[in-house]
C-alpha cells in the first residue's frame, strides 16, 4: 500500500514545469568586455534566465545551461571540442529530464571567421539540434518537450571581438528568417530577439544588464503563451 507521502510526492513533482535554457555566453551572462582579460559575469538575478525565473514564479524551474563560445555543432579549434553544442546536448537533456520545454539560443559563435560558415550552414546546425531533441522523448511521460527557438540578436563588428567575427554582421542579420523557417518546419515556437534587444556597442556580441532584463521578460511572455498561462505584467 502506498503511503500518503508516496502518493503525493510524484503528483507534486509533475506540477513543476522544467525549462532548459541552452545557449552560449549570452545565456551564461557574460558581460560586455573591452578585452580578453576583462571577463565578468552578471549575477543570477541579473541574467535573462534569472529574470525569466522571477517572472514565471514558483510553478517553473529554470535550468541554466549557457557556455561561452558554444556553437551549434562545431568543435572549436582554439577553444576546444567542449564548445560543440550538439555533442553536449544529449547528456545535458538526459541529466535534467523530464523537461517541459527547451529554449535554444545558439548560432552567434558559428559566425566566427575561423568557421567560414554561411547563414544557411548555421541554420542547418539548428536543424541538427532540434532533431536530436525530438529523438529523445525527454518530456513528461515520454512526450516531446516544447521547443522555443530564439534567433540571437544580430552582432556588430566592433571592439576586440570585431576581427574574430569579421564578416559576421551581415550573416547574423540573416539568421532570424532562416531560424523562423526551421522552427516552423518542426512545429517549434519561435522568438526573434532583435525585436526586443540589441547587443552592446562595447564588444558587439554581449548583452548589457538592461537587455538581459528585457529579454528575460520577453521569453517569459512567450513561454506563458506556449503553456496557455497568460502573460507577464
Amino acid at each position: 500500500m502506498k503511503t500518503a507521502a508516496a502518493a503525493n510526492g510524484p503528483t507534486s513533482m509533475t506540477k513543476l514545469r522544467r525549462i532548459l535554457c541552452y545557449g552560449d555566453s549570452n545565456t551564461h551572462g557574460s558581460a560586455p568586455a573591452k578585452s580578453w582579460f576583462d571577463s565578468q559575469r552578471f549575477d543570477e538575478t541579473a541574467r535573462w534566465t534569472g529574470i525569466l525565473a522571477e517572472a514565471l514564479g514558483k510553478g517553473f524551474r529554470i535550468i541554466e545551461e549557457g557556455l561561452p563560445g558554444r556553437t551549434t555543432t562545431l568543435d572549436d579549434p582554439i577553444e576546444g571540442a567542449s564548445r560543440n553544442g550538439l555533442t553536449y546536448l544529449k547528456p545535458c537533456i538526459d541529466t535534467h529530464r523530464p523537461l517541459d520545454a527547451i529554449v535554444l539560443m545558439l548560432g552567434t559563435n558559428d559566425l566566427k571567421t575561423r568557421f567560414s560558415l554561411t547563414s544557411e550552414d548555421i541554420a542547418r546546425g539548428l536543424v541538427a539540434l532540434i532533431e536530436l531533441i525530438l529523438s529523445g522523448k525527454s518530456g513528461p511521460g515520454g512526450s516531446d518537450p516544447h521547443i522555443l527557438v530564439i534567433a540571437p540578436a544580430p552582432i556588430e563588428e566592433v571592439g576586440f571581438l570585431g576581427e574574430i567575427f569579421s564578416g559576421g554582421r551581415i550573416k547574423s542579420g540573416q539568421l532570424a528568417g532562416k531560424y523562423k523557417d526551421v522552427a516552423s518546419h518542426f512545429g517549434a515556437d519561435y522568438l526573434n530577439a532583435a525585436q526586443f534587444i540589441s547587443v552592446s556597442p562595447v564588444d558587439g556580441i554581449h548583452l548589457d544588464v538592461q537587455q538581459h532584463a528585457v529579454l528575460g521578460k520577453a521569453v517569459a511572455d512567450k513561454l506563458l503563451t506556449m503553456f496557455g498561462a497568460g502573460t507577464v505584467l
